[in-house]
């Protein structure tokens, strides 16, 4: 799965750098025009994400999770493949929006590991198989500008798609999902009760928030980059460049840290992780406002990369200690939902707060909001029933 995870998070980020740059491949368009579609294709894979991941997660609880990982890798696949086949910037868009629709393949790798693993150390368990996410989402971007500039943007979508499909090739064939004895004589749930066990578990519903709003402070930030630092000091020319290299910084300090977190998390509890990386996250964004050359840039983003990639794997192993074995595909996709929504709201709300207050407001901005999560997350443990505090939990 770790195999797996590496092959589709490199391939969904693959095609990131030259979606514009493919846009207008299909016209002569104006820079307003490429601008605006390319938010629109970037996007709409978000929604229908957001939309399908519960769904998606309910189908693998009931009829199992690797068959739905089988067919969300080959329907991925078959996505990417087409969209090197397109003439226009409409059916570019729809082919986005059909990938949304299997966009739910790593959270279901994560239910898929998560009811396969003891609780004891699922924190460690589930941050090494996010480091394959993480080394994927790293080295994507990269060879999907080098295959775009070698063999041409049809070509990458072929490979890309070839990717995808070994991802969902190796699932069928080296993947053994066993069904756990306790998760066959577990209540069945129906979809509402499943939201209702969601929202009257105040803890489980403040995780999912908290991974809004890691995706909104993420995506704030993302489309405005390049734009913060080509205004540093000593930043004249390979802008493209240098601010690839402080967005991957993140991703190298996640790669190296998150499996860390998630074996503290394992022996002193989920929450209280948690909880520290948060305010840890504020205290390294706030910096970021203030730096003046590249290299202060890459250092501080690095760091809130070690700290930051503790929060998926704790927050992941958590939902495993509480949530019932026969939901946990099902909960894992309302999960992924609040990621999906962070995702759309996070590059709005950031090209707003940049037009009205300069992109330095954006890190003022997202830090408070790690602030706020941190003392939410302080009430929701206060409001826990002591017999679900700590990793002696039974789901």
């Amino acid at each position: 799965m770790w195999t797996a995870n590496f092959f589709i998070a490199g391939s969904l980020t693959m095609i990131l750098p030259f979606l514009s740059l493919y846009i207008e491949t299909f016209g002569d368009f104006s820079s307003e025009y490429v601008q605006r579609w390319s938010g629109l294709v970037f996007g709409v894979t978000f929604v229908t994400a957001f939309i399908f991941s519960p769904i998606w997660g309910r189908i693998g609880d009931k009829y199992g999770r690797k068959k739905v990982l089988i067919i969300l890798g080959f329907g991925l696949s078959l996505c990417v493949l087409l969209m090197g086949f397109v003439s226009s910037v409409f059916w570019l868009l729809i082919l986005r929006l059909f990938m949304g629709l299997f966009a739910g393949f790593i959270s279901m790798s994560q239910a898929l590991i998560s009811t396969q693993t003891p609780r004891h150390i699922a924190g460690k368990v589930l941050g090494t198989l996010q480091t394959g996410n993480v080394s994927g989402g790293l080295f994507g971007p990269l060879i999907g500008g080098l295959l775009a500039d070698s063999v041409g943007f049809q070509y990458t979508f072929l490979l890309t798609a070839v990717t995808t499909g070994i991802a969902a090739t190796l699932v069928v064939f080296g993947v053994q999902e066993i069904k756990n004895p306790k998760e066959a004589k577990e209540k069945k749930y129906s979809g509402k009760e499943v939201l209702r066990y969601i929202f009257t578990t105040p803890m489980l519903l403040m995780i999912m928030l908290i991974s809004s709003i890691i995706q909104i402070a993420n995506f704030a930030i993302q489309p405005l980059l390049a734009l913060y630092v080509g205004g540093l000091n000593g930043v004249a020319t390979n802008i493209a460049l240098l601010s690839g290299v402080a967005f991957s910084a993140t991703g190298l300090g996640n790669l190296f840290f998150t499996r860390q977190w998630g074996k503290i998390g394992d022996r002193i509890g989920y929450e209280k992780v948690m909880m520290l990386l948060l305010l840890l996250s504020a205290l390294i964004y706030l910096p970021q406002a203030f730096v003046t050359n590249i290299w202060q840039l890459v250092i501080l983003r690095f760091i809130l990369g070690t700290v930051i990639g503790g929060l998926i794997p704790c927050r992941t192993a958590y939902i495993r200690q509480v949530a019932p074995l026969s939901i946990q595909g099902e909960v894992l996709g309302y999960n992924a939902s609040f990621r999906f929504f962070g995702n759309v709201i996070g590059p709005a709300m950031g090209g707003i707060l940049a037009g009205f207050m300069g992109i330095s407001s954006v890190f003022f901005v997202t830090s408070s909001l790690f602030i706020v999560a941190a003392v939410l997350l302080y009430f929701a443990i206060q409001r826990q029933p002591v017999t679900i505090k700590g990793r002696e939990v039974e789901g």
